[in-house]
């Protein structure tokens, strides 16, 4: 099969809801409440919600198949960080943040997360930001380690609520090529 990528469109909402339904769960700890992924999933990631997303000229998603069938899809958020942990160690006017970016378990280790990354990281560069920050789950050591491959770096903490759960992540965050190809450099 041939792995594609590309920037999600109306329509998409019932393969995006499908997909976050099918992966959500997988960057959980273990012991997390199924109610509370259930709760999650049912007040984020919803067709609905993924509708409202589609629309939100600050949002950007993508969706990565092998071959006709989708089995992943990330989503890149522009604009203010609410989290004051996170705002203490990102810009928000230089930064876009990787919301989401999430796989079918069946196809780990296939090469379309890093194809899903790739156009990911591509779409942020071409926003214009200069860095992109992510919040992942401390236990989940398989997407830390993912990350890190793709240049993301612990730069802080912060919590994450799950249903009536906390959870701690890591903040990373990585630099951001220009479109032209150039490399940021700081400031």
């Amino acid at each position: 099969m041939t792995i594609t990528t590309r920037i999600s469109a109306a329509g998409d909402e019932p393969v995006l809801h499908d997909l976050a339904a099918r992966t959500f769960g997988l960057a959980c700890p273990p012991g997390t409440a199924q109610a509370d992924i259930d709760e999650f999933i049912a007040t984020h990631l919803s067709v609905e919600r993924f509708a409202c997303y589609l629309t939100d000229p600050g949002r950007i998603l993508l969706t990565v198949a092998d071959g006709p069938e989708p089995v992943g899809y990330a989503m890149l958020v522009r604009g203010p960080i609410a989290d004051p942990d996170v705002a203490a160690v990102v810009d928000a006017a230089t930064s876009i943040e990787l919301s989401k970016f999430y796989l079918a378990a069946e196809r780990h280790g296939s090469g379309a997360a890093g194809a899903l990354m790739t156009a990911t990281l591509a779409a942020a560069s071409g926003t214009g930001a200069a860095t992109c920050w992510l919040g992942v789950n401390q236990q989940n050591a398989r997407a830390a380690r993912f990350y890190g491959r793709h240049g993301f770096e612990v730069v802080g903490v912060k919590r994450f609520l799950v249903g009536s759960e906390w959870h701690d992540d890591h903040i990373r965050q990585r630099a951001l090529s220009s479109p032209h190809g150039a490399g940021t450099s700081g400031s």
